[in-house]
């Protein structure tokens, strides 16, 4: 062990602090949720047909990974100059290290999604339609390099369902923010804990649809043709950045708990 047990303590309370900080759901997250039941109803038939084929696509995530699985030959190039090649490597590096890599990551994407946000949001509705599967793969690539930072292998078929929960906790309400937290700290101890998340996810299209819906209020402006760009930048970077909070600080307990245990 790195880290002193009076340390890992001291951090693990902080992110039990930020937890109980994320029970807050704002009002305004409910109505936001509106666009999109119009959008829904307004929008041209293939382009429904397209999200409905890019929604199973997303679907084969938790079964195989599919095109969305992250490699841990990534490794190398997320702790340059270290020489770590391996998830077993990573496990015996400082937890600040890993802080530090994962914070890259972040940055990186951030970008990537401003970016996206802004070429999607040129075209109002429309292109608000495939802007939308893109940024969940965008998060989804982004959940499982933070977890490979971390030292766990998004090749596991638990580790992919762990990636989905947090993006069910972003989602949630205040009453299922505190079951997936409940959920998520029995995570790595008891078996049936894993076999029930497995349970919940089976239908994949209903979490999907429940996590498009969630920031249905941010993506409300970007509808509008070309004012759109400057609401597309910001609503994907800030959605990216909240995430990637989000997967730092579950993946974080983990490993804390996992060496307070040792």
């Amino acid at each position: 062990m790195t880290e002193s047990r009076e340390w890992l303590t001291n951090e693990l309370k902080q992110i039990e602090d930020w937890e109980k900080d994320q029970n807050d759901l704002w009002f305004w997250e409910k109505i936001g949720r509106l666009p999109f039941k119009l959008l829904d109803k307004w929008t041209p038939a293939f382009i429904q047909t397209k999200i409905g084929t890019l929604l199973d696509e997303l679907g084969q995530y938790i079964q195989t990974g599919g095109s969305y699985l992250s490699s841990v030959s990534k490794i190398p190039s997320y702790y340059p100059g270290l020489s770590v090649d391996t998830l077993e490597e990573v496990n015996h590096l400082p937890i600040a290290t890993m802080d530090t890599a994962v914070d890259k990551i972040t940055e990186n994407r951030k970008k990537i999604a401003t970016l996206q946000g802004a070429s999607t949001g040129i075209g109002g509705i429309f292109t608000l339609s495939i802007d939308i599967p893109l940024l969940l793969g965008l998060q989804i690539k982004t959940l499982q390099d933070i977890a490979i930072c971390y030292g766990f292998d998004p090749n596991e078929k638990e580790e992919r369902v762990f990636v989905v929960k947090c993006m069910q906790f972003i989602a949630a309400d205040i009453v299922g923010k505190e079951a997936i937290l409940a959920q998520l700290s029995r995570f790595d101890s008891q078996d049936e804990i894993k076999r029930e998340v497995l349970s919940e996810l089976q239908g994949w299209r209903e979490v999907v649809f429940s996590y498009r819906d969630q920031f249905g209020w941010k993506k409300l402006f970007q509808m509008i043709p070309i004012a759109g760009l400057i609401f597309g930048a910001f609503t994907n970077r800030s959605a990216v950045q909240d995430l990637a909070e989000t997967g730092k600080m579950l993946y974080r307990k983990r490993i804390i708990l996992e060496r307070l245990n040792q």
